[in-house]
């Protein structure tokens, strides 16, 4: 690794073939050294989760000037902790999950592999990004968000994060991107989450399904409103999921032990 350039350690949680992790790399080649240890095959809905009861191991894949490429057999954030912790050469400057297949926008975050690399990354004190396309098709056309994705990680790469602070970037499914809007998240809520199946033994059984339900569809300063808009929306996304209103308001609380 060159060390006149930014290092960037990168994952996802489609796995390490899928075409947007591999179209990011291909974006960011000349901005800086890359390090890919991506999962060995699809994570999606892992979020944060870790692998406990079993080993984790890494095989490299190839090695290029200013490129290297593992797959890792535990989940996204195993790949992030075990990179961080055995193959990089220095601490990244900085961590990106991505480019994912689908929406990451509004609740989508909790459950979403992609944010759990950004928040493990953010959780290291490492600034990181999430980017996804709302399209969740293999063979997604990733190029429309080229120049975005450039921009965004060469901006923040300059400007930096504050400690605790996280980016969520969702890419509208369109050619036509009209710019970047700087967003909150949405609130929403799945519902129908389960489809029940009939089984020929009598028993039923269930496939996650759902549909997405937008609590307030006429604000205007939301994700889904960007996207819903044909602009890129960017949400700075916190860690700290401390209520401090109420943590305030229950020091006044008269509870009875």
């Amino acid at each position: 690794m060159r060390s006149d350039k930014p290092l960037i350690l990168i994952s996802n949680d489609d796995g390490f073939q899928a075409k947007g992790i591999n179209e990011l790399v291909m974006f960011l080649r000349d901005i800086a050294d890359l390090i890919v240890v991506a999962p060995d095959g699809p994570r999606s809905g892992a979020s944060g989760a870790i692998t406990s009861a079993n080993p984790v191991n890494y095989v490299k894949i190839r090695e290029e000037e200013g490129l290297v490429v593992y797959k890792c057999s535990g989940t996204p954030v195993d790949s992030v902790k075990l990179a961080l912790h055995v193959l990089v050469p220095r601490v990244p400057d900085m961590v990106i999950g991505g480019i994912n297949h689908g929406d990451n926008s509004s609740v989508n975050v909790h459950y979403s592999g992609t944010m759990g690399i950004v928040i493990e990354g953010c959780l290291k004190g490492i600034p990181s990004i999430g980017f996804s396309l709302c399209n969740h098709s293999s063979d997604a056309d990733f190029s429309p968000s080229c120049p975005f994705v450039r921009d965004i990680v060469s901006t923040t790469l300059e400007k930096g994060l504050p400690y605790g602070t996280c980016l969520n970037v969702n890419f509208p499914d369109t050619d036509n991107l009209k710019g970047i809007r700087i967003c909150r998240q949405t609130d929403g809520v799945w519902i129908n989450e389960f489809a029940e199946c009939n089984s020929p033994r009598g028993a039923g059984y269930y496939w996650l399904t759902g549909s997405y339900k937008n609590n307030e569809p006429d604000s205007i300063d939301t994700d889904h409103w960007a996207l819903d808009n044909g602009y890129v929306a960017v949400t700075p996304t916190k860690i700290d999921l401390t209520s401090y209103k109420l943590m305030e308001e229950m020091k006044q609380w008269d509870f009875k032990l």
